[in-house]
C-alpha cells in the first residue's frame, strides 16, 4: 500500500499572474511518490481538476477511505508506475486544499483574501508549478498528466516551457471551453454569488458559508459530467423508496418541494458533500480559469500556429460519451498537432460514462495509458 505524505513548499517572491496582478508569500501544498531517479529524468507532474487536489494516490497512515483522487492510475505496478516514476502532485494557487488561497490571510494587508484574492489562470498554475519544480531540482519532466482541467494544465506546459516537458499527456480535455460550457461555469457561478451568505465573497469574516449556492453549482456540474445512458442506467425514473406505501408501488406525491426520484435524491446527496467541504471563492475562481483558458487566442483562434511552440510528444485520450469535453474538441488538438508535424498517439475510447470515465476503471483506458508511461520508462532506461 502506497502511504502519502502531504508536504508544503513556501515562495516568498512575488509572482506574476496574467492578470497584471501578483501574489507573494504563498504557498503551494504538493505530494510526491517514488523515487528521484539519479539524473532527475523520471518525474511525471500530474495536474488535478476543478475540485481535486494534490493528495493523487495512496492512502494516509491511519485513515480510512483516504485514497487519492487517481489512485487507480497512479502507484506500484498500475499504469504509471511509481517504481518507475517519481510522481509529483500538486495543489494549485487559489485551491482549498492547503495551497494559498481565498481563505488565507493576505500577507500584504494582514486581512483575509476573500473575494480579494486575484484572478488566476492555468498558465498562472503552471508558472508555479514551474517554481517548485525548480526547488525539487527537476529540470526537465518526464511527462506531464492531466484529465479536464488538469489536461489544460498538460497542453499549457507544452507552451510555456515546451523544453522542460518530453511527453506531454492530455486526457478528456479541450483547447478551450465552449460556449455551452461557458454557460454551464456561469449558472454555477451565479447560484454561489446569489447566496445571502455569500457576501460578496467575504463571507469568512461573518462565520458563514454560501452551502445553498455550492450544492446547486455541484448538481449542475455533476450531470454534466456524467452521461445519459449511464444516469439512466443508474437511476432511470426510478422513485425513491419512501414513496412506494399504501398508494402502491411507482406513485407520485405530486409535490414541488419533496424529492421523489432517485436522481433528485442523488444529486441532492452530491451537493451537500460539496458544500461541506469547497470553498465558494476556489469554486469562481477555478471556473473562471477554466472558462479563460485559450491557447489559440493570441493568434487570431489558429490551433495549429499557437501549437507550433511545442516539441513535446503527446498523448490524447477522450471518451465517446464525454458531452462536456467531447472527442471533437481532443480531435482538434490532434489536428493542430499533426498540422506541426508533432509526434502523437490519440486514443478514442467507447465507454459509457461520460466526462467522469476518466477516473473510472477502464480496462482499455487504463491499458492504453500503462503501454503509453511503459514505453515512457524504455527511453529512461
Amino acid at each position: 500500500m502506497l502511504i502519502a505524505t502531504p508536504q508544503s513548499m513556501h515562495f516568498p517572491a512575488a509572482l506574476p499572474l496574467q492578470s497584471g496582478a501578483s501574489i507573494r508569500g504563498y504557498d503551494l501544498s504538493f505530494e510526491t511518490y517514488g523515487e528521484l531517479n539519479a539524473d532527475h529524468s523520471n518525474a511525471v507532474l500530474v495536474c488535478h481538476a476543478l475540485n481535486a487536489s494534490h493528495h493523487v494516490a495512496g492512502v494516509y497512515a491511519g485513515q480510512e477511505k483516504s485514497e487519492g483522487w487517481w489512485d487507480n492510475m497512479i502507484g506500484p505496478g498500475k499504469p504509471v508506475d511509481t517504481d518507475k516514476f517519481f510522481v509529483i502532485g500538486v495543489n494549485n494557487l487559489g485551491s482549498c486544499f492547503g495551497s494559498t488561497g481565498p481563505m488565507h490571510t493576505n500577507p500584504d494587508t494582514g486581512r483575509v483574501y476573500g473575494a480579494d484574492f486575484p484572478v488566476v489562470t492555468v498558465e498562472d498554475w503552471v508558472d508555479a508549478q514551474a517554481r517548485l519544480l525548480d526547488v525539487l531540482d527537476i529540470q526537465t519532466l518526464a511527462a506531464v498528466l492531466g484529465g479536464s482541467l488538469g489536461g489544460m494544465q498538460a497542453l499549457g506546459w507544452s507552451l510555456q516551457y515546451p523544453q522542460r516537458v518530453r511527453h506531454a499527456v492530455v486526457v478528456a480535455s479541450a483547447p478551450n471551453l465552449t460556449a455551452e460550457n461557458i454557460a454551464f461555469n456561469e449558472v454555477a457561478r451565479r447560484a454561489i454569488v446569489t447566496d445571502p451568505d455569500f457576501h460578496g465573497g467575504h463571507f469568512y469574516q461573518h462565520g458563514v458559508t454560501p452551502k445553498r449556492g455550492l450544492r446547486i453549482a455541484r448538481m449542475i456540474g455533476h450531470i454534466t459530467y456524467l452521461s445519459d445512458d449511464v444516469m439512466n442506467e443508474k437511476f432511470g425514473r426510478q422513485l425513491r423508496d419512501t414513496l412506494v406505501g399504501e398508494e402502491g408501488p411507482g406513485a407520485y406525491k405530486y409535490s414541488t418541494q419533496d424529492v421523489e426520484f432517485q436522481i433528485e435524491s442523488y444529486l441532492r446527496y452530491q451537493g451537500d458533500k460539496f458544500a461541506e467541504y469547497f470553498d465558494a471563492n476556489t469554486y469562481l475562481l477555478i471556473t473562471r480559469a477554466l472558462d479563460y483558458f485559450d491557447p489559440a487566442r493570441a493568434f487570431d483562434g489558429n490551433l495549429s500556429l499557437a501549437l507550433a511552440r511545442a516539441s513535446a510528444k503527446f498523448l490524447l485520450v477522450s471518451f465517446t460519451t464525454d458531452w462536456r469535453f467531447s472527442p471533437q474538441r481532443s480531435r482538434e488538438i490532434v489536428k493542430a498537432l499533426l498540422d506541426n508535424r508533432r509526434s502523437l498517439s490519440y486514443a478514442e475510447i467507447d465507454a459509457p460514462h461520460g466526462h467522469d470515465a476518466f477516473l473510472l476503471d477502464d480496462a482499455r483506458y487504463l491499458g492504453v495509458m500503462r503501454s503509453y508511461f511503459d514505453g515512457i520508462a524504455k527511453e529512461l532506461a
